[in-house]
């Protein structure tokens, strides 16, 4: 018999199975009371109006029309999407339109079988976990009624956002660098929400491709991992293969494109764990940019040493895009990520942002004129660090499983792994353990499903796989 999980929130919104765990009648609960709550913490901040959106999952839209609905009945103005948009696109209207906040439903980069919901700040971020846990304990007391309903009306997601990107690079340059045939763009949109959008923010056509809606998402998940993106990986080896003397990027979008890769020119996956130190270098010295750099505990050991480079602050975080908007909130930053693609700004909201991402992206290539490995490799020769990062997401057979394994955790320590020592072990978020060779090992588990996520960076990608595949064996013996 199928299990109906309790409503949970998880590093960024609740989620679950759609017509089990995520119905109608559920969304209907939650969407009201996600509005109050933005109301009592926020209420002196805004004017009582709530911005829905949705991403091109099944049945999206449907249930964005149910949870504003319900939030009209509520007593809030309600300005819903007339269109699938990016999350960020609608972090950004919450902020422009002086919302509240806004309301999400997408499932981001999870397959095709979930929805979720996402709830964003009137600052034009991913609300704490405070807030969240609130709205969590008021789950079961009755919504108050509204003497009378708010209005709906609904809004066009992308102008606004868009133009608001173009503010921030040399669209100009990026644009005749492309048009000239000096750099050519491809662009995995996932079918999510980022399709058509670069086209929008450049203005000239770039090689798309799962440009159409496909809730099922070719059969795999809108995440951006290397197994995923096959297709556009053999695109760019190819064209490398035949000579083509031009620059290229590939850039890779989630499903609610606030999470990016990218691929360089010859056809290599580069995960944010590379982008962002290219992206710290671009910003303090092509654009004479400051701020702290924030990263997660699954950040790779390089950006604190490109950081420091440029005499840039480091602050570090658990892992979960929120709690680097929350140091954004009070603090100058200049770039903050996480190893799963996540990357934000202090110049914009405090949100991730996969577009803008993209567009900082393009424009330290064509800056540079080069390309993305070899200005990864000179932050490396630079910080004189070299090392190699992967992770893998080991599915448990049960909630019971995961708890087994926390228990181990906590009372039999682990004293060496693969080998080698363990001569620390960090518990900000999971267990990450530093071995003696300075590689380390991050366990941690997901907060919405079975799943054990385990991270490492070593000196070599041989390391790497032999702590993961140690990992992987430890777990199925517990």
């Amino acid at each position: 018999m199928f299990t109906v999980n309790p409503i949970k929130f998880g590093t960024d919104g609740w989620r679950g199975v759609i017509a089990a765990d995520f119905t109608f009648e559920r969304v209907a609960l939650v969407a009201p009371l996600a509005a109050q709550i933005l109301a009592d913490n926020y209420g002196s901040f805004s004017d009582r109006c709530i911005i829905v959106g949705y991403d091109r999952r099944f049945m999206a839209e449907d249930f964005a029309l149910i949870a504003a609905q319900a939030i009209q009945e509520a007593g809030f103005d309600v300005l819903l999407s007339e269109s699938y948009a990016p999350t960020p696109a609608f972090s950004w209207a919450a902020k422009a339109e002086n919302a509240l906040g806004a309301i999400v439903l997408t499932a981001s980069h999870n397959p095709a079988k979930y929805l979720g919901l996402k709830v964003k700040g009137y600052f034009g971020g991913s609300v704490s976990p405070e807030i969240t846990q609130q709205i969590e304990e008021r789950l079961s007391q009755p919504i108050p009624k509204a003497t009378q309903p708010g209005t709906l009306s609904y809004f066009e997601p992308w102008s606004s956002y868009c133009e608001g990107l173009k503010k921030k690079v040399n669209i100009d340059l990026i644009r005749q660098a492309i048009t000239s045939g000096k750099l050519t763009v491809y662009a995995d949109v996932m079918h999510g929400a980022a399709a058509s959008g670069l086209e929008r923010l450049l203005d000239c056509p770039i090689q798309e491709i799962n440009s159409n809606r496909d809730p099922l998402f070719g059969g795999g998940a809108p995440e951006p991992l290397p197994r995923n993106l096959t297709k556009i990986m053999e695109m760019i080896a190819t064209a490398a293969s035949q000579g083509e003397e031009s620059l290229r990027v590939g850039l890779v979008f989630d499903g609610d494109s606030d999470r990016i890769a990218a691929i360089d020119g010859q056809g290599n996956f580069l995960s944010s764990q590379i982008l962002i130190p290219i992206l710290i270098e671009h910003l303090a010295t092509h654009k004479g940019m400051t701020g702290e750099v924030v990263k997660t505990v699954s950040g790779s050991d390089l950006i604190p040493r490109v950081a420091q480079s440029y005499n840039l602050e480091l602050f570090e975080t658990p892992i979960g895009y929120k709690y680097i908007a929350d140091r954004m909130l009070t603090t100058p930053v200049l770039i903050g990520g996480e190893e799963s693609g996540g990357v934000g700004y202090g110049t914009h909201i405090p949100e991730r942002d996969a577009l803008l991402s993209a567009l900082y992206v393009l424009e330290a290539v064509v800056e540079s004129g080069k390309d993305l490995s070899t200005l990864y490799t000179q932050q490396q020769e630079k910080a004189g660090f070299n090392s190699a990062y992967d992770r893998i997401d080991l599915p448990l057979a049960s909630m019971d499983v995961r708890s087994r394994l926390l228990e181990s955790l906590l009372n039999e320590p682990l004293k060496e792994i693969a080998g080698l020592k363990v001569i620390d072990c960090l518990t900000v978020d999971g267990y990450k353990f530093r071995l003696a060779d300075q590689s380390w090992l991050l366990i941690r588990f997901s907060g919405t499903e079975p799943v054990l996520r385990l991270y490492c960076e070593a000196p070599t990608l041989e390391q790497v796989h032999k702590t993961l595949d140690w990992a992987k064996e430890w777990a199925n013996s517990v």
